[in-house]
């Protein structure tokens, strides 16, 4: 008698779609927080001057210094006066710091998802060439591992320095020790999709390169890759506040967050609220962002699945 009589069953996992990546996320309550975080965020972004009675570039040095909540009398167009509440302070210039971090949320988000989309565009298009290329893998790695051996602030500082003082040359210094990264997750991808039997197939059929790594190998690269977006994302706010908070980054006179944490640093002892507010909001957007890409990564991974 047979020791195995039962029919071999295999558990073949059925393909993702949109809905069921959805369907997922929306179960996993660290991600609802993390979404509603930073649409929050966003919002406040795109609606700032609806947030804000203040020009977060006017300087008042009567009323610097000033504990939140402090309220301030100002006349108004047609003469009369009109009481507006400080609900942050101001800094050492008297100028809102409410209406320089909402303001300053404008130009981290522009960093971030800059960045990320950059960085993961180029990370990309190296990464299939090296790893379907052998002859282009051993050159550009070399290149790459070189990229990867300096800490990226003094990379990003050595960038700027190069370049006026800027948005963008604050992006494209962020960049730069970005992409090799992307290139090593893209190529590590591509080296093991090559070898599987559908891309040898499409090999001995005639298949041209270029459709076949569109068809058969890019498909397998953008799960890892929208996951590790969102991890440089928030790794390219955190660069962008260090560059600032350095004083190498983007310009003083635009409000961002390193900058208000930089300018209120002299005197943080004694009016700690000049650092206290732009901290929190760079460290709930980067964790709302950090909590996203964890739960893109469970989702996406299908070694995760059963554990949602």
């Amino acid at each position: 008698m047979s020791t195995v009589d039962a029919p071999l069953i295999v558990e073949i996992a059925a393909p993702q779609t949109v809905e069921s990546v959805a369907r997922r996320l929306v179960r996993d309550p660290t991600v609802v927080f993390g979404v509603a975080i930073l649409a929050l965020v966003c919002i406040m972004a795109l609606v700032a001057p609806l947030l804000t009675s203040f020009d977060p570039s006017s300087i008042n040095p009567v009323f610097r210094n000033k504990t939140p909540g402090a309220i301030e009398v100002v006349r108004a167009e047609d003469g009369r006066q009109e009481e507006l509440r400080h609900w942050m302070g101001t800094d050492s210039l008297g100028r809102d710091i409410a209406s320089r971090v909402v303001y300053g949320a404008r130009a981290s988000l522009i960093v971030g998802v800059s960045v990320a989309l950059l960085a993961v565009a180029m990370g990309l298009a190296i990464g299939l060439a090296t790893g379907y290329l052998r002859w282009l893998d051993g050159v550009v790695m070399r290149i790459m591992d070189g990229l990867m051996a300096i800490p990226a602030i003094l990379l990003a500082i050595a960038v700027v320095s190069l370049a006026s003082a800027g948005l963008s040359a604050v992006i494209v210094a962020i960049v730069v020790p970005e992409v090799p990264r992307v290139v090593r997750l893209v190529r590590s991808v591509v080296l093991s999709v090559r070898e599987e039997p559908y891309v040898e197939a499409a090999i001995s059929v005639g298949t041209p390169t270029l459709p076949l790594v569109l068809r058969h190998i890019l498909p397998n690269t953008l799960p890892p890759l929208i996951v590790q977006a969102t991890y440089i994302c928030a790794a390219a706010m955190l660069i962008e506040a260090i560059l600032s908070f350095l004083g190498v980054g983007i310009p003083p006179q635009t409000p961002t967050w390193g900058n208000i944490m930089a300018e209120g640093r002299t005197l943080f002892r004694i009016y700690p609220h000049n650092v206290f507010y732009p901290g929190i909001f760079l460290a709930l957007t980067v964790l709302a962002v950090n909590l996203l890409g964890d739960g893109l990564r469970d989702t996406l991974d299908p070694r995760m699945r059963k554990r949602i």
